[in-house]
């Protein structure tokens, strides 16, 4: 497998970021990141203008996020041509993203936070739509903003990357139970605007720079094929593997801040055959799941149907599948959340 780096989430000047296109662009190119997604509100004015493309080893692509008239049901879309009117339902651009061939993620589901006027919640609803692809597991501005308190404020603001912890558990729980009826994706995002704070009264915080949040939650995706940069033909067929990937949940999630997780796998061996992340074989005796870890000792748990089934420090990890079951991995390093695969589901 190929494996690919990319920071999705993210908002330029074309709708409520700080950052042209370009300078995101080279903020990518600079952290070393193999793809990016822009996702302005309910705009591909970056697609129209024709800034989708390689920039050296960067492939850029453009979607959007759409939302409502309350401006709730945040949904971030990918391979799409149009945006779609506010005054629409979450269920009627869910539904049109999907007969256009597209693909998309529920965005920070499960934000409640009361504690900030100036920036309420933004959670999902309409949990009985059925035409989605996946959700935004991990969201780096939302859970800062979630855990933002008068005590810490200011060391949130200074280091931005400290805060984060782990995904909401209940989106994990909404996540797991998804699972066991359809093949949900679970993807993560950095939610980049790059906003100006000012601090004490008299100097100016750029909370998150571009530069800073691409370190931060990764969505790491696995191919069977490399990407290539040569010409118009392979941009496109770069593009449609990228969003294969997404699609079927060939990928991680990580927040590399706290260690670089490339090379990180799970998969599912049989006498036959090998299955990834995102897919869903019938039960046999002798399946085997793996997990390998790009270090030498981390805390790997083990998920069955929501519940967790085993939990071992090592490097490694393989565990004989005695029943059904969906199966996903969590890794903590140093104590702190780092890695969530996508499910295997195995019925």
């Amino acid at each position: 497998m190929h494996e690919y780096i990319g920071a999705l989430h993210i908002h330029s000047v074309y709708s409520d970021g700080t950052g042209t296109v370009e300078e995101i662009i080279n903020y990518a190119k600079e952290v070393g990141l193999d793809y990016l997604i822009l996702t302005d509100h309910n705009t591909l004015k970056a697609l129209k203008e024709g800034f989708e493309g390689w920039y050296g080893d960067t492939l850029f692509l453009v979607g959007c996020e759409l939302n409502d008239k309350e401006n709730k049901n945040h949904y971030l879309s990918f391979g799409i041509e149009d945006t779609y009117s506010t005054r629409i339902s979450a269920k009627e651009y869910v539904k049109k993203v999907k007969e256009a061939g597209g693909i998309g993620f529920l965005a920070h589901p499960d934000e409640k936070r009361n504690h900030m006027e100036e920036h309420p919640p933004y959670p999902w609803t309409e949990w009985d739509c059925k035409d989605f692809n996946g959700i935004e597991i991990w969201n780096h501005m939302s859970e800062w903003m979630e855990n933002l308190t008068e005590e810490n404020k200011y060391q949130s603001f200074v280091h931005p990357l400290k805060s984060i912890e782990a995904p909401p558990k209940e989106t994990l729980k909404k996540w797991d139970e998804l699972n066991l009826e359809r093949p949900v994706v679970g993807i993560g995002g950095v939610d980049a605007h790059a906003h100006k704070h000012n601090l004490l009264g008299f100097f100016e915080v750029e909370i998150f720079p571009y530069k800073v949040l691409f370190k931060s939650i990764r969505t790491h995706i696995l191919l069977d094929k490399k990407l290539q940069s040569n010409n118009k033909n392979d941009f496109q067929s770069s593009k449609n593997l990228v969003y294969y990937a997404l699609r079927y949940g060939h990928c991680f999630v990580a927040n590399d801040y706290r260690a670089d997780s490339k090379g990180f796998r799970f998969f599912a061996e049989t006498k036959n055959s090998t299955y990834q992340m995102g897919e869903t074989f019938s039960f046999e005796e002798g399946i085997i799941l793996k997990v390998l870890l790009p270090v030498k000792k981390a805390e790997i748990r083990l998920v069955r149907n929501g519940k967790l089934l085993e939990k071992v420090e090592k490097e490694n990890l393989e565990f004989n599948v005695s029943s059904k079951g969906v199966y996903r991995v969590e890794i903590f390093i140093d104590n702190n959340a780092w890695i969530y695969s996508n499910h295997i589901r195995i019925l």
